[in-house]
């Protein structure tokens, strides 16, 4: 019973049955091997860790990109009123010196 059952819906869902299939495929499987391969598991595994290093790298680049236009906000800032003469080079480097964290 278990058998024609099997027949009929093999039947029905692959318009073929396993009698007309090559004895190899029957045997092992469409792959050759048939059973578990480990390489199953490492052709995902490998794009999570592409994925993860792009994800890691973004944020790394995205980060120094942050801190660089804020430090040079204050810098553009700074250079801008010396050039049109509202601080005199004293005041320049004292305040240069301070955005970069040297002077207090």
């Amino acid at each position: 019973m278990f058998t024609s059952l099997v027949t009929t819906f093999g039947n029905a869902a692959f318009g073929e049955s396993a009698a007309q299939l090559p004895a190899a495929v029957v045997a092992h499987g469409p792959w050759g091997g048939g059973g578990f391969s480990p390489l199953f598991l490492l052709i995902p595994l490998f794009w999570i860790l592409i994925i993860g290093l792009f994800i890691f790298l973004g944020r790394r680049t995205w980060r120094r990109n942050h801190r660089w236009a804020a430090t040079q906000g204050g810098e553009s800032v700074l250079r801008e009123r010396y050039a049109r003469g509202e601080i005199d080079e004293t005041e320049y480097r004292q305040r240069l010196g301070v955005l970069r964290g040297g002077e207090k």
